[in-house]
């Protein structure tokens, strides 16, 4: 993989993972939870526009990387997101990584070795 292949897998995963971290804190932040009242609240989170940005980059990211590299290869790249995301939610939110999910997390990147090495 070229460095600018890198550049952009990398920065897509960090997009990817700070949406995801944002909508995650602004789903939970409201504390009005009745109907209207929420998506109000949830509208004027600073956290639901940082995801949405985020998610407007890593989209840009993306158009670039599939440029770069076949879909094929890119979508089994892209997958790498999940590790970075469930890392993130265990130190962040203290979510549970159990036995399986650590299995999972092991052949997702045996599996981006593999593809990266083709």
């Amino acid at each position: 993989m070229s460095p600018l292949v890198i550049i952009l897998w990398v920065s897509n995963i960090c997009f990817d993972t700070l949406g995801q971290v944002a909508f995650k804190f602004a789903a939970t932040s409201p504390n009005n939870r009745d109907g209207w009242y929420y998506w109000l609240d949830l509208s004027k989170n600073h956290w639901i526009w940082i995801g949405i940005i985020s998610y407007v980059a890593e989209f840009l990211l993306w158009l670039a990387f599939l440029t770069l590299v076949p879909l094929s290869q890119g979508v089994l790249l892209a997958s790498f997101n999940i590790i970075t995301i469930m890392l993130v939610g265990r130190i962040i939110f203290k979510e549970l990584l159990t036995f399986y999910r650590l299995i999972g997390m092991l052949l997702i990147t045996a599996g981006v070795i593999f593809v990266g090495m083709s």
